[in-house]
């Protein structure tokens, strides 16, 4: 882990030429000493590096190259129409790309402690009684100007810390940007397995009210009991039941992507029904440093880690004098007539120095210094946590997969089960009541079977979602041109 040290003085650790140097009666040579000692005792800081030692590789990784819009690695150009429409009308997406328009004012207003601050003033009055030799007026029109001498850097590692403070900013919007877009796939996803599983659920009613039918007629031929119908008539309400829920998920769902869209949910939306998508191989994960400078979110924490440098540098710069430079010119008369013919101008420059402040500007380098240590670990811990989610999304892909293949190795064997079952029943083998908890095994094993295949899709949306780097939007685009 990077050491951070504190800022010492080092100017009179080793032999200088200063022993040679005669000051007494010298005025130059004080100030040519005390700016020498400053400079010396300047902080000495470090580059930040990740505060991890020998980063592992990953465990496992795929041979398929994700692209920068990941999202396209699906083959759905409904997907892709979704998610490009959100990131232009999401209003929430919207709102944080002006929190960093926002930021970037604070750096330009950081930035304008560099220039002279120039100030015009105008002034005139009317004395009361009018003197006889001079007019009545007393007109004053003058300039002003102040300027601090950045002589330590204060300001421009203030400027620095705002910048990088901004880049955090940016890096927000990417994050959002990227959340948005797994929030579009997640629920686009979700609402084509509702309406499969509603479609699955219709064909079941349709089989039940069948299976009803059939066994009704065998029960007036005595072949059957009647307790049989009522246990059929209960499966085929159940299987209602669930019908209703899937058609409320199916409405809620569309409300639900018509709102990350940034279009009210009362607009009927024009979607195109697609099949599930057919995953293809894990994506490659790469090496994890490569995953440290590519995710948005560590970018973003590395860029606080950053500012927080620079802030201990502006502190401590604070501690040093401030030379600032000033100017004044004036035109000032009791005739406005004779306004332009008399003027003055002065020029100051002051040297102020801290003596003593009560410890203020030491506690502010300290509480600086924290910051900075805070900002060190919740790095490290963000990037911890990142390689936690691909590890964690490979593991929870291999599982799924193999869920998957038992799930419908189930569903085969139960198929044939239900099969011979109704054959044995209608030969008399049987009783109807191992057809019917057979029947509903079978149709619970497709629903389950939908549901692990969204489950599929979730675990291979979060997996891409934890590879994924920024990608440009058409917003980002735009504030390029206008450079």
């Amino acid at each position: 882990m990077v050491k951070i040290p504190r800022p010492t003085c080092h100017i009179f650790q080793k032999k200088t030429p200063f022993k040679k140097i005669s000051i007494k009666g010298n005025p130059f040579a004080y100030v040519l000493i005390s700016i020498l000692i400053f400079i010396g005792c300047s902080p000495k800081f470090t580059n930040v590096s990740l505060p991890i030692e020998n980063v592992q590789e990953f465990s496992t990784s795929g041979s398929m190259v994700l692209e920068d819009k990941w999202w396209t690695a699906f083959e759905d150009e409904q997907l892709n129409i979704l998610i490009d429409s959100a990131l232009r009308s999401n209003m929430d997406l919207a709102a944080i790309w002006q929190q960093f328009m926002a930021a970037k004012a604070v750096v330009r207003r950081q930035a304008s402690n560099k220039w002279p601050q120039i100030d015009a003033s105008a002034q005139t009055a009317r004395n009361f009684p009018e003197p006889d030799f001079v007019g009545g007026e007393n007109t004053q029109l003058g300039l002003s100007t102040s300027y601090e001498v950045d002589l330590w850097g204060r300001i421009r590692t203030a400027v620095q810390a705002e910048k990088l403070r901004s880049d955090a900013s940016l890096y927000d919007y990417r994050i959002a940007a990227i959340t948005l877009s797994s929030q579009i796939a997640s629920t686009w996803y979700q609402l084509l397995v509702a309406k499969k599983q509603l479609e699955i659920t219709d064909e079941q009613i349709a089989v039940n009210e069948d299976i009803i039918k059939l066994i009704r007629s065998r029960f007036v031929g005595g072949q059957i009991r009647a307790v049989d119908i009522l246990r059929q008539a209960q499966l085929l309400e159940s299987t209602k039941e669930q019908r209703i829920i899937f058609r409320t998920n199916v409405e809620l769902l569309e409300n639900q992507l018509a709102v990350l869209l940034g279009k009210q949910p009362q607009e009927p939306l024009e979607l195109e029904t697609r099949p599930l998508p057919q995953l293809t191989e894990l994506p490659e994960t790469g090496l994890p440093l490569e995953l440290v400078r590519r995710r948005p979110d560590l970018q973003r924490s590395y860029a606080l880690l950053l500012a927080a440098d620079r802030d201990m540098a502006s502190a401590v710069k604070s501690k040093y004098p401030r030379l600032s430079l000033s100017a004044r010119g004036q035109l000032r008369s009791n005739n406005f007539d004779n306004l332009f013919k008399n003027w003055a101008y002065s020029i100051a420059g002051n040297l102020l120095a801290p003596l003593f402040y009560g410890g203020r500007l030491s506690a502010e380098v300290d509480r600086t210094e924290a910051i900075k240590r805070q900002r060190l670990y919740e790095y490290g811990q963000a990037t911890l946590t990142a390689f936690q989610e691909v590890e964690n999304g490979v593991t929870r892909d291999i599982m799924q997969k193999e869920r998957l293949k038992n799930i419908e190795r189930q569903l085969v064997l139960a198929e044939k089960s239900n099969k011979q079952l109704r054959i044995e029943f209608l030969n008399g083998f049987s009783p109807y009541l191992d057809v019917l908890i057979g029947l509903d095994a079978e149709q619970q094993l497709r629903r389950d079977f939908l549901d692990a295949q969204l489950q599929q899709i979730q675990i291979r949306i979060d997996l891409y979602r934890a590879l994924a780097g920024g990608f440009e939007t058409e917003r980002e685009i735009e504030m390029e041109k206008t450079r």
